[in-house]
């Protein structure tokens, strides 16, 4: 056990160092924050995919744009060692918004490189900890607000308020209507706009879905997306409402949204010639697999298979929850191991199993328990027949699987890449 979970109120302790620290980090890197036109994202989910979409739509317009996000960070033209062909470092720490000091000095690279908007990724924890307090903010842009990371907050409403912080620093604000938390982040903010599906002023309408995107008219503009699910339209109706703030046309908007083409481990397809499909995502909290769920459903011809877990230290009030909602929505669920870190990962994975046992999953026929996470993706890979999805959800675009004694390399996009060609190639043979 870490100390700061030893002590009592350790993170109302320390909140004096982590504002010291994003003084000395500003001051050190020269505000770098100053120098760009910031847009800060925040909220439970959506969060990557939507500045993903801000960051290409202003790059495609032709304006030089550096983004931080969960995935990696960077800006067009970075030559640096080990950057995708878009000049993004892939992020490899377990962590949203960077601490202060790494924050600032990869800001002061992004400005460094000429970039005239930075498109910034922003938890609770990174408000609470005033990590971005040195960072002006000119447009803020809320997906929504679910239950999570209350093992930080404690309450909802603290970790609402902790992202509502974002706000009251902008001078514009982009708020999801539809989100039962609107109204809160309404008052944060002097001038602000609404989008939504049942609600807001930019409403998306005529929405049509496919697996291999969404596509709806808002307005005079007629929106796709390369990615799938009806949560991409409330991201890229996020995006389009920051674009219409900065002033780009309609076709601009239109063009850069459809322009980006995934983001890692979003919904992301590994197909290496399988007759059945497989799909990576990030959703780790109730309402991402709600909406995980929702954007496959009416898609799949044969069977889910979902293999899923749970992280260690992390909100256990959920866990019985996520499992009940994989059961009721899968036809297989292999609860297997995440970021256990200190905490045995067979305790976790009892508690998604309780959780599944209620939707009548029985354990040894539809239900079963794999803590080795390759062994896991393994066997549902090797129960998938033809027209089956199988989700791997819970890690997404990770590069490493916390346990007590480290940090150990596992990719999940890459171990089932490598499994399915290893069950390909066995065929074959």
């Amino acid at each position: 056990m870490k100390l700061k979970d030893m002590i009592p109120g350790y993170n109302s302790l320390v909140l004096p160092y982590h504002w010291g620290q994003a003084v000395a980090a500003g001051v050190k890197f020269g505000r770098p924050g100053r120098r760009m036109r910031v847009i800060g994202v925040t909220g439970t989910n959506g969060k990557t995919t939507t500045c993903f979409m801000i960051w290409k739509m202003l790059n495609t317009a032709g304006h030089k744009t550096g983004v931080m996000t969960t995935v990696g960070w960077g800006v067009p033209g970075n030559k640096a060692k080990g950057v995708d062909k878009d000049g993004i470092v892939k992020q490899v720490e377990h962590m949203t918004t960077a601490d202060s000091m790494t924050l600032n000095r990869r800001m002061k690279a992004i400005a460094d490189a000429g970039a005239e908007f930075l498109v910034l990724e922003v938890t609770s924890h990174a408000m609470a900890q005033f990590r971005t307090l040195m960072v002006p903010i000119e447009i803020a842009v809320m997906t929504n607000v679910t239950h999570e990371h209350l093992d930080y907050h404690k309450t909802f409403e603290q970790y609402r308020d902790a992202k509502r912080k974002l706000f009251k620093k902008a001078d514009f604000g982009v708020i999801n209507a539809d989100d039962g938390a609107a109204e809160f982040f309404g008052q944060d903010v002097r001038k602000y706009i609404t989008y939504g599906i049942n609600h807001g002023e930019k409403r998306a309408k005529n929405i049509k879905k496919s697996a291999s995107g969404v596509k709806y008219a808002c307005g005079d503009i007629n929106i796709e997306t390369q990615i799938p699910g009806e949560f991409n339209v409330y991201n890229s109706l996020a995006a389009l409402c920051v674009g219409e703030k900065l002033g780009l046309t309609a076709e601009q908007i239109k063009k850069g949204i459809f322009a980006l083409e995934s983001v890692e481990g979003r919904m992301n397809r590994v197909d290496v010639g399988q007759n059945f499909d497989v799909i990576v995502d990030y959703a780790h909290a109730p309402d991402a697999f709600v909406k995980v769920f929702d954007s496959v459903r009416g898609t799949v011809k044969g069977k889910i298979i979902t293999v899923t877990g749970g992280a260690g230290r992390r909100d256990k009030t959920t866990r019985a929850e996520r499992g009940e909602l994989a059961a009721k929505n899968s036809d297989v669920l292999i609860i297997t191991e995440d970021d256990s870190r200190d905490e045995p990962p067979a305790e976790i994975a009892e508690m998604f199993v309780e959780g599944a046992k209620k939707c009548g999953m029985v354990l040894g026929n539809n239900l079963h328990v794999e803590l080795d996470r390759r062994k896991a993706i393994e066997m549902a890979l090797n129960m998938a027949k033809a027209g089956d999805l199988v989700l791997i959800l819970g890690k997404g675009h990770e590069k490493t699987i916390l346990r007590a004694d480290g940090a150990y390399p596992f990719e999940d996009l890459k171990v089932t890449e490598e499994l399915l060609r290893a069950k390909k190639a066995g065929k074959k043979s």
